[in-house]
């Protein structure tokens, strides 16, 4: 079984993800890939002390890259990311 901390890896600060938590109060975070969405909202409401209303999940692919000078391809990292959608009244402070 997992930890919260095995499930939510990080919290994703974004121009887009601070406009969402500013106004529709929806916080999104890097979780980890085995994770699901009734673990993520466990995860959540245990970590901050929060009620959550719902969780969307999106599974990042990793993208192609090529360093110009060297030549040399590879790839950024995939992963899986989750924004949270929190009740009326309920909200995150990140210190």
């Amino acid at each position: 079984m997992l930890h919260n901390y095995d499930i939510i890896r990080e919290a994703i600060f974004t121009e887009r993800s601070t406009s969402f938590s500013e106004k529709a109060n929806t916080y999104t975070f890097r979780v980890a890939t085995g994770a699901n969405k009734i673990q993520i909202k466990d995860a959540i409401e245990e970590a901050f002390h929060v009620k959550v209303a719902h969780v969307r999940v999106i599974t990042v692919h990793p993208k192609q890259k090529m360093d110009r000078y060297r030549g040399i391809k590879g790839q950024t990292r995939g992963y899986k990311k989750a924004m949270v959608k929190l009740e009326k009244g309920h909200i995150i402070e990140f210190v």
